[in-house]
């Protein structure tokens, strides 16, 4: 069996994200998944992740009998700002994956890791071939980084792996001159879960927590983070009181969505368990894909929006990320406020069974076992 080490950027619970969706599907693997280590301040800012601290000193989780999840230990903050902070943490990290991988009996690992930061624990761990997965334009997101020296990590990376998956055409090329061994692998969508909206709509179980908000329901799921357009929502909220604009997600700390307060016709329900996703959606008139123009939003690659496709529910999109324009003939683009007000005035009057089909079957293509499967593929021929 191949022995992969994956160092990712999410940690397992409680979001599913493509890392966990790509390491639970890989075949004829065993896999040790790292998540990312905290840093010593991060209980200062968020008090809720204090016993993050020293989680890695548990045994691990075994989620699968060939996938077990671990925590890293914690490290040094200003990493993304000072490389030699970096090379640092770096080797404190290295010498705790490496003794995971003994008691493992791993011997000839494949490196999977998901940050520009990991381009400094790799010489440290003995493997036989190293994936750089590309998920997100690390360099454009705020706090304490140096654009500078976050895509200086990232060249290094790219340049030393074996192969390099990105999920953007804006990411794929920043990364396909630095390596010829370059793919382009978009995100995907959990479509067996998701379709149950587009199977079974009103048979699935109502949730409680939208008992007392009236229909039209406009949803949005994700975090509510930076990139999101909240401007955009609360302009049609208040230019359509009798509408409802649904929030599922966790809000992240230091991000301003002081536009949506106030409003009664706005709910910000949290975050919701992914399995209890479609029972939500199946409730939403109108699912938003709504980012703000920016190199971050422009660049990623959303999962909610493939899950959207699959429900075959309306999209109301703004036309970032890029990759929505490839599904322009199924889905309302919108690029002002006024023009989303509008466009969803269409959406909520769709009437058009074909449009239905044409996302549902979009939302198949992108299921993750094809994704996975592309994947493998990719790895077999560059004798991975």
């Amino acid at each position: 069996m191949k022995e992969i080490i994956c160092l990712s950027t999410s940690n397992w619970y409680p979001i599913p994200t493509r890392k966990q969706q790509v390491m639970s599907r890989l075949k004829n693997a065993r896999v040790l998944y790292f998540e990312p280590p905290i840093t010593y301040i991060a209980p200062w800012k968020d008090p809720q992740v204090r016993g993050r601290l020293k989680a890695y000193r548990s045994d691990g989780e075994q989620i699968t009998g060939d996938l077990t999840v671990y925590a890293m230990p914690p490290v040094l903050p200003l990493y993304n700002k000072y490389r030699v902070i970096n090379k640092q943490n770096q080797r404190k990290l290295a010498g705790f994956v490496r003794a995971v991988c003994d008691r493992h009996g791993f011997e000839d690992p494949i490196l999977w890791v998901y940050s520009p930061a990991y381009a400094d624990i790799v010489k440290h761990i003995p493997h036989k071939g190293l994936i750089y997965d590309c998920v997100d334009r690390h360099s454009a997101y705020q706090g304490l980084i140096k654009p500078a020296v976050v895509d200086g990590m990232e060249r290094g990376l790219a340049k030393r792996a074996d192969v390099v998956f990105a999920t953007a055409k804006g990411l794929y090329d920043t990364l396909k001159p630095l390596n010829d061994k370059t793919y382009c692998i978009p995100n995907g969508a959990n479509f067996e879960l998701f379709n149950k909206v587009a199977e079974k709509g009103d048979e699935l179980e109502f949730p409680d927590k939208l008992f007392n908000i009236k229909s039209p329901i406009f949803g949005f799921v994700g975090a509510l983070q930076e990139c999101i357009d909240y401007e955009l929502v609360a302009h049609a909220a208040r230019e359509q009181p009798g509408w409802s604009f649904v929030f599922l997600g966790k809000e992240l700390p230091n991000v301003d969505i002081s536009p949506l307060k106030g409003l009664p016709n706005v709910h910000l329900l949290g975050l919701i368990p992914h399995k209890e996703l479609p029972d939500y959606i199946a409730r939403f008139s109108v699912c938003l894909n709504i980012f703000r123009p920016g190199e971050l939003s422009r660049d990623v690659s959303p999962l909610k929006f493939y899950e959207y496709l699959a429900t075959g529910k309306p999209i109301v999109s703004t036309p970032q990320p890029l990759q929505v324009l490839d599904y322009a003939d199924a889905i309302f683009i919108a690029k002002t406020p006024g023009e989303f007000v509008s466009e969803c005035q269409k959406a909520l009057g769709e009437r058009n069974r074909w449009s239905v089909t044409q996302r549902v079957s979009y939302g198949r293509a992108a299921a993750w076992d094809s994704r996975v499967l592309e994947m493998e593929h990719i790895l077999a021929e560059n004798n991975l």
